[in-house]
């Protein structure tokens, strides 16, 4: 996998950013503003052009769109570098009507080949709040690693959709149509489950010791699946769907699957969801996170581009220093935003790093020491 970083971004209509040119350093990146004057925004547009969605939920084209835009389109134009400094040019164009993502100057259908990673402690709630958030994190997650999960959900969904819809609806010979939807479905299940099991396997490790390295030396964090299948095979899930069906009719909906399962966090062996505080559930999910960077290079040999929505707020001195020291020794290119001027001294202290202000929207690099 490429070592791709961002080398230049300019946007056009996209929230409130003005659109001119701002350059990034291959290393750290500080953004600095006070609240409420576009630092978000600005780490939104490269993820949006990285992954053709938004982090914030319920996003789409209408809520991009800056106010003030003359013409009801968004164009974002970037230029990436690979470890050898060959440009690569990476833009979008989104319309009411559509989008189109453009590689190298060509239309491309697949999602761009960015990896990136946000971190921003305040999802740390609904993580913590909902079993489908936590499904959607690692499912995010693990699909970033691993095109087969990736291509297996999807297969999965298509044919939960069809089988809740043949459940509600009952239709003519609907129990025929289940039962052969159901033997692809096993598989799926099978399937998936392992992956899942493996990805918290390898990711355990790397959670600890992140764990214990940036927040805390005195306490653990380990991670369980729940799932009805586990230690099952393929035959077997079936007929564990089979003997369900009576009840999945009386619903009206799938009861039993891999989009039931759960993830459970436990801090010094107790669950993080019913028993931490907030303070530590954050510092839980953003270990979750850094722990997940940290399995990513171990995979490919490469780090995501990782974008950190100003945790200087979340975490005491200690353990930003610390955050800070862990951001020093990493090869990867981070933008991290933040208000905290005592934060922000700190990461000008690392060699190499980028200052961008962000004021109302306008973007200014202050001091760029990196050769971009």
């Amino acid at each position: 996998m490429e070592n791709l970083k961002i080398s230049r971004l300019q946007v056009q209509n996209f929230r409130n950013l003005y659109p001119q040119m701002v350059e990034f350093g291959p290393g750290i990146n500080c953004i600095v503003g006070k609240n409420g004057n576009g630092k978000t925004n600005l780490l939104e547009a490269i993820y949006f052009l990285s992954t053709k969605r938004s982090f914030r939920k319920k996003t789409g084209f209408p809520q991009l769109l800056s106010i003030d835009g003359e013409k009801p389109e968004i164009i974002i134009s970037s230029i990436f570098k690979d470890s050898e400094n060959n440009s690569i040019s990476l833009s979008a164009k989104l319309e009411n009507k559509g989008s189109s993502w453009f590689l190298a100057g060509k239309l491309i259908k697949r999602k761009p080949p960015i990896k990136v990673v946000f971190i921003n402690p305040f999802d740390s709630y609904n993580f913590h709040q909902s079993g489908s958030s936590r499904r959607y994190f690692f499912d995010t997650h693990i699909g970033q690693l691993d095109d087969v999960y990736r291509s297996l959900m999807a297969r999965y969904n298509n044919l939960l959709k069809q089988r809740n819809t043949l459940l509600s609806k009952k239709p003519g010979m609907y129990r025929e149509q289940i039962e052969a939807i159901d033997v692809n479905m096993a598989r799926y299940n099978f399937e998936i489950t392992q992956k899942r099991l493996e990805f918290i396997k390898n990711l355990g490790p790397h959670l600890g010791a992140i764990f214990k390295e940036l927040f805390s030396l005195d306490h653990s964090l380990e991670i369980t699946l729940t799932n009805k299948f586990i230690g099952l095979n393929q035959d077997q899930i079936y007929q564990l769907m089979r003997e369900n069906m009576a009840e999945d009719e009386r619903l009206g909906h799938s009861k039993i699957g891999i989009h039931r399962d759960d993830y459970i966090i436990f801090f010094d062996g107790i669950n993080s969801l019913d028993y931490c505080s907030l303070g530590q559930q954050k510092i839980t999910y953003l270990s979750l996170l850094f722990a997940y960077i940290d399995l990513f290079r171990y995979k490919f040999n490469t780090y995501p581009i990782v974008l950190i929505d100003d945790v200087s707020g979340e975490l005491d001195e200690m353990r930003w220093k610390r955050l800070v020291s862990y951001l020093k020794r990493g090869n990867f290119q981070v933008l991290i935003t933040t208000a905290n001027e005592n934060f922000k001294q700190e990461l000008e202290k690392i060699e190499d790093s980028t200052e961008i202000t962000v004021q109302g929207g306008l973007m200014i690099n202050q001091n760029l020491r990196s050769n971009v």
